[in-house]
């Protein structure tokens, strides 16, 4: 590996330092005209989007066994993880904890990998229509 020269690296540095002065931003403003509806659509866009019923969404399983377990396990779920709500649910012989609501695989996925460390059984799936 060559060194360089002290000269050449005082040389480049000054021209740096002399040359700093010269640089100019830019600066402006950004003004954004939105209308007042926006706010009111995202609002019913957030609301359809967490139609607990919606067979088309992803969930993900956390928990299935015993009433107690179940139980523990949704409290536990819902201590560490607060924006996924659990809910408990009943196949017969198991009681189940399922956890989120997701639109696309691709967002259960990223949910999944989270989950795995508190719950390394769980899995995602679509319940079942009717």
């Amino acid at each position: 590996m060559k060194v360089l020269n002290p000269k050449v690296i005082l040389f480049t540095l000054s021209i740096l330092a002399f040359s700093k002065g010269n640089l100019f931003a830019q600066n402006g403003t950004i003004t954004i005209n939105e209308d007042p509806k926006i706010k009111e659509l995202l609002a019913l866009k957030k609301e359809i989007n967490t139609n607990e019923t919606d067979s088309e969404r992803y969930k993900i399983q956390v928990y299935s066994g015993n009433r107690n377990g179940a139980q523990t396990a949704q409290k536990e779920f819902s201590e560490v993880y607060g924006s996924w709500h659990p809910t408990l649910q009943f196949e017969a012989p198991n009681f189940k904890v399922w956890a989120g609501n997701f639109r696309t695989r691709l967002e259960a996925d990223r949910a999944l990998k989270s989950i795995k460390k508190t719950f390394p059984s769980a899995f995602i799936f679509k319940p079942k229509k009717g």
